[in-house]
């Protein structure tokens, strides 16, 4: 199990530009994460929907992070491109797994019980991982 590439390196731009604490063009992203320039085009957009980060146009445009780094968290970054995170499709609810246990808006799987406590276990450790922690744990002499 792992996460997607999009949410990887969705992660791995929001890091960039909070580590350098300055505005950034889009090839400079790119160049420094390793991501290629389209597909950080297509990030950055979905990042800037979701007011993660901020552009800004003309000669002295680019991306900047658009809220404390304190408020912005792993879980917010990977929602942004993946939707809520869920272990196994069987959470969501337009799912029908055919089996006897579910049906008619009801389900008394035992995997869709377990699959939800962990799913949520993710989500809260995603939840508890805020990127300003992530800057400062690089500050630090290792």
């Amino acid at each position: 199990m792992h996460i997607t590439l999009e949410a990887d390196y969705a992660v791995r731009i929001v890091h960039c530009l909070a580590k350098s604490g300055r505005r950034m063009d889009a090839k400079s992203i790119a160049e420094e994460t390793g991501v290629t320039l389209r597909f950080s085009l297509k990030i950055l957009r979905k990042l800037v929907s979701a007011g993660i980060i901020k552009s800004y146009k003309g000669t002295q445009g680019g991306y900047e992070i658009a809220r404390p780094l304190e408020e912005i968290t792993l879980n917010d970054v990977i929602q942004t491109v993946e939707g809520p995170f869920a272990l196994s499709r069987c959470l969501r609810e337009d799912y029908d797994c055919g089996q006897t246990c579910c049906g008619e808006g009801e389900c008394d799987c035992v995997f869709r019980d377990i699959y939800g406590e962990i799913s949520q276990e993710v989500q809260n450790k995603l939840t508890s991982v805020r990127f300003s922690d992530l800057v400062k744990k690089e500050e630090q002499p290792q």
